[in-house]
């Protein structure tokens, strides 16, 4: 049961560090309020009447006229990862590298065997036993 908790945490560390590092980008393409297309990896495509328009142009005022009246629209989401994982015992502050050095300092000193085993009643002696009274009185406990 350890063992498997164990592989399952580690899994997850590594996953966790593999994610936070990565960075990505999603590109999505509107056509008003509709979601046209999606990618994560690729450039997404734009609307096909766009570039049959685009195609068609004689004369300048049709392109104006697309410019201004288009409703589509490209949005980019980009998220960077972490570049800097090393975390230098330096750039701490004082106080943090003091909580840091007290906190394994109680931490290791937590697990520490103790070498000699204390007994509390060492030196105590029992008195003398002159006659059993349990015999005597003949009162056991059942």
């Amino acid at each position: 049961m350890k063992e498997t908790l164990h592989k399952i945490t580690s899994t997850l560390m590594a996953l966790i560090v593999l994610l936070s590092t990565m960075s990505f980008s999603v590109d999505m393409h509107y056509c008003g309020d509709h979601l046209v297309d999606f990618s994560m990896f690729d450039k997404v495509d734009t609307c096909m009447m766009k570039a049959e328009k685009s195609k068609d142009s004689n004369s300048c005022e049709v392109m104006e006229m697309e410019t201004e009246t288009s409703c589509c629209s490209d949005i980019e989401v980009t998220i960077e990862g972490q570049d800097d994982l090393k975390i230098s015992f330096d750039n701490l502050s004082f106080e943090q590298q003091q909580f840091v050095y007290s906190f394994a300092y109680s931490f290791i000193n937590l697990f520490d065997a103790v070498d000699e085993n204390i007994t509390p009643f060492r030196d105590y002696v029992p008195p003398p036993l002159l006659r059993d009274v349990q015999i005597l009185d003949q009162t056991f406990l059942i």
